[in-house]
């Protein structure tokens, strides 16, 4: 009923300015089903035969900026679980189809998730000769592996998307030379896949960074802001493939993750050493951290934070933050600078292309998820009230 009014009231004032409207304009079009015809969706890959579905929720809200209805409907598949959206397919206008390695487990994902082999789903390269814009979004390692099969499909005209920086910066040591007469653009979302799908399916957007390395076309803005767009950018400010590489490289092994495991971990050892419990030592270490104080850091900033603790927390944050500070400034100048000249790059190269670098890795990772901090980490996860 919102929907039927808020459109009807500004049909019928358009009407009366005087301006042609068509029979598709109407309220009425749209509620028999005019606009989402079962062709079109087919083409997008959005039917799914026999789904047992139940609506959640509807809204429409009005566009500022492209002076349109926007509408947002959540359904949930009873025999999946999966929760699906739809944000105007019909004007959003993308016709996307996946490449994968047929037979591995991303494959029998996309199927899964509803593509289908041989319409929406190819190998990869026969997905590459049919696109018009190529969206390469494997792993930095993958990239290289691949490049050589895929470069011949970069035909005049088409685009090369990337949602990360590295292949372009190193290409003298990855080789991924572009030729000169496709478009290279990247949209770079702040955060991982997955969030940025969680925050889609919510009907929110994660803020992502957009660079042009080569317009061939005269037509690479428009391509990066309308797939930054599409791909659920809450926010897109620009960048280049250089700095967007240099600052997550930075950040990866900074405060995101390198960095935040080491001084999380040195806490922990600092206490369990001084004769704390495990749970006390992880609950003050991490547990308050991410559960308690994260989330108003993140909406509010950290000079709230300081505002409004308790005045001993606050004269001791002030006090403490300057030794720390000064303790790993050094060490993240050495990172930029590694990063900067390439070293990092290559290590992650070199070290990505060994045969048995697999098992190495599990070996690191189990060795992380083992110690015990995260073993301690498990337990109390589990005592959290949501999940009792």
């Amino acid at each position: 009923l919102r929907s039927a009014v808020k459109k009807s009231r500004d049909f019928l004032q358009n009407k009366l300015a005087g301006e042609n409207y068509s029979a598709e304009d109407t309220v009425l079009f749209e509620a028999l089903g005019g606009v989402w015809r079962l062709e079109d969706l087919q083409a997008i890959g959005s039917v799914q035969a026999n789904a047992r579905l139940v609506q959640l929720s509807f809204d429409v809200s009005f566009d500022e900026a492209k002076k349109e209805y926007v509408e947002r409907g959540w359904w949930i598949d009873l025999d999946t679980g999966h929760i699906g959206q739809s944000l105007n397919l019909r004007d959003n206008g993308f016709n996307v189809i996946v490449g994968q390695r047929k037979g591995g487990k991303t494959w029998e994902k996309a199927v899964a998730d509803g593509w289908v082999p041989g319409e929406t789903l190819f190998d990869i390269e026969e997905a590459c000769e049919k696109a018009t814009i190529i969206q390469y979004l494997l792993s930095d390692a993958a990239q290289i592996e691949v490049w050589p099969r895929i470069k011949k499909y970069l035909t005049p005209g088409k685009a090369l998307y990337f949602s990360h920086g590295f292949g372009i910066t190193y290409k003298e040591r990855t080789n991924i030379i572009p030729p000169a007469d496709v478009d290279v653009i990247l949209v770079a979302p702040k955060g991982s896949g997955t969030s940025l799908r969680r925050m889609f399916l919510q009907g929110r957007g994660l803020n992502s960074s957009y660079a042009i390395f080569q317009d061939a076309t005269g037509k690479a803005w428009d391509r990066v802001i309308a797939l930054g767009i599409g791909v659920g950018s809450g926010y897109l400010f620009e960048t280049t493939f250089k700095k967007e590489v240099y600052s997550d490289l930075t950040g990866e092994r900074g405060t995101l993750m390198g960095a935040i495991q080491g001084l999380l971990l040195a806490q922990y050892e600092t206490l369990r050493e001084n004769g704390h419990e495990p749970s006390e030592a992880f609950n003050e270490t991490v547990e308050e951290l991410t559960q308690s104080l994260m989330p108003l850091f993140a909406e509010n900033g950290m000079d709230w934070m300081y505002a409004n603790c308790s005045t001993t927390a606050q004269r001791g944050a002030l006090d403490w933050m300057g030794p720390f500070h000064d303790a790993t400034k050094p060490v993240f100048q050495k990172l930029y600078s590694e990063v900067a000249c390439g070293n990092e790059a290559q290590r992650s190269i070199d070290t990505n292309s060994k045969p048995d670098y697999r098992e190495g890795l599990e070996k690191e990772l189990a060795a992380l998820r083992e110690s015990e901090m995260w073993r301690a980490g498990a337990v109390v996860r589990k005592l959290r009230p949501e999940n009792n």
